[in-house]
């Protein structure tokens, strides 16, 4: 198979298999939820003629953020990683986690245009990446176009996610692949954390939010199947262990498109379809929400 950016779009669809209901006594049944993006009266059902677009590539912390700029949500500083945390992940495997987490932070609050905070975390991110090894002039170059272009968000977007590509450049040429992944899970988990915390609201769950939580279900497949090539790092097992314990609960739900609408653009790693329906219960949206709450706290904590 051919082989694509590490950071970017790298493996094909790797589809999750339907897994089996567990019997319950009627007692014990939790209502499930149905979510369809094309029910009539929706807010999709007058763009039905467009093609929505669901990523299952592998993205960079930059590119995931994406999740938020599609939501009404509404900032919330203190759902992020602590800037000052920074120079305190002291081994590399915690500063490459970290790398991919202050990514998503640093793109998230320039999404929302808050420009000096944003200015702060790309300190951070600096700090990590001394800390990796990677030349400054990997980095540097990016943020001074930033810093002339604070106004235009497109265009600091599209220059973070320069700098994490020439990050990614860098440990990709040194023969440091695995590095690069868990900047990767650590983004990713950085957004499932902020997306289920800020955006997910399980008594009154909005149906675009959950789409976009449950669409996560195939990155998550994709990602496992991107970290077997580097168990040779105890750090990716480690954390393999757990996106694996997290994947049971993605299982419980599968997301269905009607015949002949799907298309798969394999090129950029996407799912197209005018509409998909699912049924999801409240306990597993719950259940997704706190273990990506759980992976999140550890994965910031000191030391390690």
């Amino acid at each position: 198979m051919k082989n694509l950016s590490l950071l970017t779009l790298i493996l094909v669809l790797i589809m999750a298999a339907a897994s089996s209901c567990r019997q319950q006594e009627p007692q014990d049944i939790i209502p499930a939820i149905t979510f369809s993006s094309g029910q009539t009266g929706s807010p999709e059902a007058d763009t039905l003629a467009v093609k929505q677009e669901i990523f299952y590539g592998i993205l960079t912390p930059v590119e995931i953020c994406s999740i938020f700029r599609r939501t009404d949500a509404r900032i919330a500083v203190d759902v992020l990683n602590p800037v000052d945390a920074a120079g305190d992940y002291l081994s590399a495997s915690k500063a490459a986690l970290n790398l991919g987490i202050y990514g998503v932070d640093m793109s998230y609050l320039k999404i929302f245009d808050m420009n000096n905070e944003m200015l702060e975390y790309m300190g951070a991110v600096k700090t990590l990446s001394d800390r990796l090894n990677i030349p400054s002039e990997y980095f540097t170059a990016p943020l001074r176009k930033i810093e002339n272009n604070m106004a235009d968000t497109d265009t600091v977007m599209s220059y973070l996610n320069e700098a994490y590509l020439n990050i990614e450049e860098h440990l990709g040429n040194n023969d440091r692949k695995s590095t690069a992944g868990l900047i990767v899970l650590g983004g990713w988990i950085e957004a499932l954390y902020i997306s289920t915390q800020q955006l997910l609201d399980i008594n009154d769950p909005d149906p675009g939010v959950v789409q976009r939580i449950a669409a996560q279900k195939y990155t998550l497949n994709t990602l496992l199947s991107f970290l077997k090539n580097y168990y040779d790092d105890p750090v990716v097992v480690y954390y393999t262990k757990k996106l694996k314990f997290l994947k049971k609960y993605f299982d419980r739900f599968d997301i269905y498109f009607k015949e002949g609408d799907l298309e798969i653009d394999r090129k950029k790693q996407v799912l197209k379809a005018s509409g998909s329906d699912m049924t999801i219960s409240s306990e597993t949206l719950r259940n997704i929400r706190d273990y990506a709450q759980k992976m999140r706290e550890e994965t910031i904590s000191v030391g390690g």
